[in-house]
Parts: C-alpha cells; sequence; structure tokens
C-alpha cells in the first residue's frame, strides 16, 4: 500500500503545489482526445517519442497501464497576469518539467517499475532522438504525454478529488505517476 502522506510531502519538497491519489482505474483512454493532437496546437505532434504517432495505439497504452492499480496526481500552480500571459505560463511549464523530471528521478529509486505521464511531451532529453530518425536514449524513462495517452487530464483531475481550475488568473499543469 501506497503512503500517500510520505508521497505528498516528497511531491511538494520537489517543488509541486498539489498532489493526490491516483486510482489508475479511473484513467479513460479516449480516441477524441488523442485525436486533438494532430491538430498540432503544441507543435510536438509526429517530434517527440512520447507524442503521437510516435507513442504508439491507445490499445498499447492500456496494456501498458493494465499492469498499475495506484499512483500519484501532481501539479504545478502559478499566478499568471492573465490568459494572454505567454511568458508566465512558459515559466510554469517549464518549472513544472523540471520538478517532474527530478521527481521522476527520485521516486524511480523507491518504484523501479514506475511510469509517468506529463503535461506535455517528454523532456528527458534535450533534444528528443525521434528528431533524428533514432530510437528512443532512455525508453524506460519516457513520460508520456497524458493527452496523447487520450487522458482527458481535467476529468482525471475531478474523477481522483484533486482541483484542476483555480481561477482566471492562474495556470495548473497535472502529471501522474503509476507506482503499483
Amino acid at each position: 500500500m501506497l503512503d500517500y502522506e510520505a508521497l505528498t510531502r516528497l511531491a511538494k519538497e520537489h517543488g509541486f503545489a498539489a498532489a493526490a491519489p491516483l486510482d489508475v482505474k479511473t484513467l479513460e483512454f479516449l480516441p477524441e482526445v488523442r485525436e486533438m493532437c494532430a491538430a498540432d496546437k503544441c507543435h510536438m505532434y509526429d517530434k517527440n517519442w512520447a507524442c503521437p504517432p510516435a507513442c504508439g495505439p491507445l490499445e498499447e497504452m492500456r496494456e501498458k497501464v493494465s499492469k498499475y492499480s495506484r499512483g500519484l496526481l501532481v501539479q504545478t500552480i502559478r499566478d499568471i497576469e492573465d490568459s494572454y500571459d505567454w511568458e508566465g505560463i512558459q515559466e510554469a511549464a517549464e518549472l513544472h518539467a523540471q520538478n517532474l523530471n527530478k521527481l521522476y528521478d527520485e521516486l524511480k529509486k523507491q518504484y523501479p517499475g514506475l511510469m509517468a505521464m506529463g503535461a506535455g511531451t517528454c523532456t528527458r532529453c534535450a533534444r528528443c532522438a525521434y528528431l533524428d530518425k533514432e530510437p528512443c536514449r532512455f525508453p524506460d524513462e519516457l513520460i508520456y504525454s497524458m493527452e496523447a495517452c487520450g487522458l482527458y487530464v481535467s476529468k482525471v483531475c475531478t474523477d481522483n478529488g484533486l482541483k484542476y481550475n483555480y481561477g482566471p488568473d492562474k495556470i495548473a499543469y497535472t502529471s501522474c505517476f503509476l507506482l503499483e
């Protein structure tokens, strides 16, 4: 059984503003969410091993996730001037990715088989090998995008008792770790 109090403390020590237990049974792999990736609004479609089409079909993701039952949701929550504060939004995204990678490295010591899903594409490497038509350098450490996995992030949060919307002048990035 996971010690969620200890995991929440660890998440906060690694810079996250919020954390909550994740029941993996609540994860729904929705094709319509995956299809949004093809619109390429984040400019990562077909550019990273953790994003479509490289990350594989939803059936494969369902299979990978089926090995887990419990996990941890983590969030970075930051103030922004308004919804057009691109600099503030980008700073929050970068901070979230940095903290996610640090916590991943720490959790990997206790949970060597963990799987992570992030807010956006994998940032484990400065430049993804996918761009050079090379295999992933660290396939066991790849951090998939929650959306690329077909997960509707706000629903994942709601289904697991974690707030998603913190108001008009805040941005929240959510990721998760599947631990056991």
